[in-house]
């Protein structure tokens, strides 16, 4: 193998390198713009609280931003793993943020959730709760006549 091929191999590793690193970018980019909106997630205009709360659970959809996440792992551990880049602990410390932004979105998705099944079953127990409408008054009365 001649110098010339020599050198032309570090000049394209060099370059499949850099394309790696920009792939890796472009993946966290997307998957940070596929995460739900802070207004979202914060502003409702339900007219009750199941109407805010499968707002917000429709609002804790973390879209595509695992696919892209997933993405960029995939090139990131592989040009790693080549060494293919000179500091790569940015990238390193913006796949950890992300992945923890996307547990906290679907841990508080599930939270949503169970909230989303809970309150209507609240609702109906306290609606049921107390004494009967009719019967109960009646009941009343007729104890207060007596005395």
């Amino acid at each position: 193998m001649s110098q010339a091929t020599l050198g032309d191999d570090e000049e394209l590793f060099g370059e499949a390198a850099n394309e790696m690193r920009e792939d890796v970018e472009s993946s966290l980019e997307a998957a940070w713009a596929a995460l739900p909106d802070a207004d979202d997630v914060w502003e409702t205009d339900a007219d009750n609280v199941l109407g805010a709360l499968n707002g917000l659970n429709s609002a804790l959809e973390v879209g595509d931003a695992e696919d892209h996440l997933r993405d960029a792992k995939k090139w990131f551990t592989m040009g790693q793993r080549a060494d293919a880049f000179d500091d790569a602990d940015d990238l390193e410390a913006e796949i950890e943020d992300l992945e923890d932004a996307i547990t906290d979105i679907a841990e508080a998705g599930e939270q949503v959730g169970e909230l989303t099944s809970t309150i209507p079953a609240l609702r109906g127990t306290l609606q049921d709760a107390g004494p009967a409408d009719d019967e109960s008054a009646d009941a009343t009365d007729d104890e207060e006549d007596e005395e």
